[in-house]
């Protein structure tokens, strides 16, 4: 973590898996819980299955940088297909983490990261989410992945704010909410740290 308490993540998917929402979601939690934050995509060729990144920057005090971020403390992939064609440990601090979206294990991935010697977590976000929502949406698992890993908010307090969060937005959609907390709760309790 950064001298100053900010945490930098930095958020690798494809289009239409939701990282950008996942982004968005954790920077109202940790809004919700007092920090200050941002979360932003970085716009290319938008279109579903292109990769995409986007990034959070959560901190005790406000944040005067406005750029990409290119030394993460942390970096989420939800497409493992990912780790072939960008370099997702790219700036990746020495004590951070990266957290995969993969039915593997850390030892597993491990080979796959480019000489990566830090920390992996893996999460079977996939698996997760056909079983708590009936459909493939690995962004609401990842997003409790990289809160328990990173410890960059409390996860009591950070369900709490979410769920606050979906019963504002899914009000007529109760199962929606349902299935989601669902998610977060089965991930954080799932997640392989390696």
């Amino acid at each position: 973590m950064a001298t100053n308490g900010m945490v930098e993540i930095r958020w690798h998917g494809r289009g239409g898996q939701g990282a950008k929402v996942a982004c968005l979601l954790l920077a109202e939690a940790a809004g919700l819980g007092g920090k200050f934050v941002q979360g932003f995509p970085e716009y290319g060729p938008e279109r579903m299955g292109a990769p995409i990144t986007a990034y959070n920057r959560i901190s005790e005090k406000r944040c005067t940088i406005h750029s990409n971020i290119y030394y993460p403390d942390y970096v989420v992939v939800i497409d493992e297909t990912l780790l072939d064609s960008v370099d997702v440990t790219g700036g990746l601090k020495e004590d951070g983490a990266i957290i995969i979206n993969t039915p593997s294990s850390p030892r597993e991935m491990r080979p796959r990261l480019r000489e990566w010697t830090g920390k992996v977590c893996t999460i079977d976000a996939r698996r997760i989410s056909e079983e708590t929502l009936g459909k493939n949406l690995p962004n609401t698992p990842m997003l409790a992945a990289v809160v328990k890993v990173s410890g960059v908010l409390e996860t009591g307090r950070f369900l709490v704010d979410i769920e606050e969060s979906f019963r504002h937005k899914f009000a007529d959609k109760p199962q929606v909410i349902e299935g989601n907390m669902a998610a977060l709760k089965k991930s954080m309790e799932e997640v392989q740290v390696g």
